[in-house]
């Protein structure tokens, strides 16, 4: 048991420490509501891209088994989030592995410091750091072009064979309590136009489009791209946000149950002196 100064010094320190988990806290879902906001009004803009496509006939390319790969995994560029980079780092080796063992050629676009600095300790594996701090610019000026940038990129690189696919791995945010990580694969070639004629199951009505739905549709897909991209960015900022609140909340529970203990442990420690210092005075009357 240790001495009243050494408790007092303890609980100094964890009522210190809850006034910074708690105020983390508080940022945390502060940006969780802005970041919602943007996600909402963006949907919007994305939604009605969408529906274009949908209206004019198309279908998404198939993906064929691909031989080369971008990996792009979405982490935080930092810490106190709970196990969120981590699981993002853990989902991606194993992805890697899988890839490796096929006999697969993968190039690594990690975005976010935490999954760079991860995928920076391993040997002899080709990554592209050029966009890691693209996650720290949304919800800013900027963050679009960055966006437009990185997806032109990618669809360079599947034109000229580098890579035939492009995969996602981040988190998902289902709400505050729960997020989960999902892997999406952005399509690179554009759709095909669909024959609404010649296809019973389509119901799309027919447009007349100037120029044809196919030039259309080439001239919509990149920017279908750049909307999918930042909807993913936007949900992964939610789920860190989310996932940070919950480790502070955590945090904070953690510390009233040390203060807890602290204080009944400082109580029963000034009761034991208090009692020493009694005995020790009816003592002396006693020696009298």
């Amino acid at each position: 048991m240790g001495s009243l100064k050494e408790i007092k010094a303890r609980i100094a320190s964890v009522h210190s420490t809850q006034k910074t988990t708690s105020a983390m806290r508080m940022v945390a879902s502060a940006k969780l509501r802005r970041i919602q906001t943007l996600t909402q009004n963006f949907q919007r803009y994305s939604s009605a891209l969408r529906s274009i496509t949908d209206q004019l006939g198309t279908t998404n390319s198939e993906q064929l088994a691909a031989d080369s790969i971008a990996l792009i995994p979405i982490s935080s560029s930092s810490g106190l989030c709970g196990a969120f980079n981590s699981n993002i780092a853990k989902a991606t080796i194993t992805q890697l592995e899988t890839y490796n063992k096929e006999g697969k050629k993968v190039m690594v676009m990690p975005i976010g410091k935490k999954i760079t600095k991860e995928i920076g300790k391993l040997k002899d594996q080709p990554t592209d750091t050029t966009y890691s701090t693209m996650n720290e610019l949304v919800g800013k000026d900027g963050v679009y072009s960055e966006i437009q940038s990185f997806i032109a990129l990618l669809q360079q690189m599947y034109r000229e064979g580098k890579i035939q696919k492009a995969e996602i791995i981040y988190y998902h945010f289902i709400s505050t309590g729960k997020q989960a990580i999902e892997t999406k694969v952005l399509p690179l070639n554009p759709p095909t136009i669909v024959n609404s004629k010649d296809t019973e199951s389509l119901n799309s009505k027919d447009f007349i489009t100037e120029p044809s739905p196919q030039e259309l549709i080439n001239i919509l897909h990149p920017r279908m791209l750049n909307a999918e991209m930042y909807s993913i960015l936007l949900d992964a900022a939610s789920s860190e946000h989310a996932a940070r609140m919950m480790a502070m909340q955590t945090a904070d529970d953690n510390a009233n149950e040390l203060l807890q203990e602290l204080t009944l442990q400082y109580n029963k420690t000034r009761q034991q002196s208090i009692t020493n210092e009694l005995i020790d005075m009816m003592g002396g009357k006693v020696n009298n």
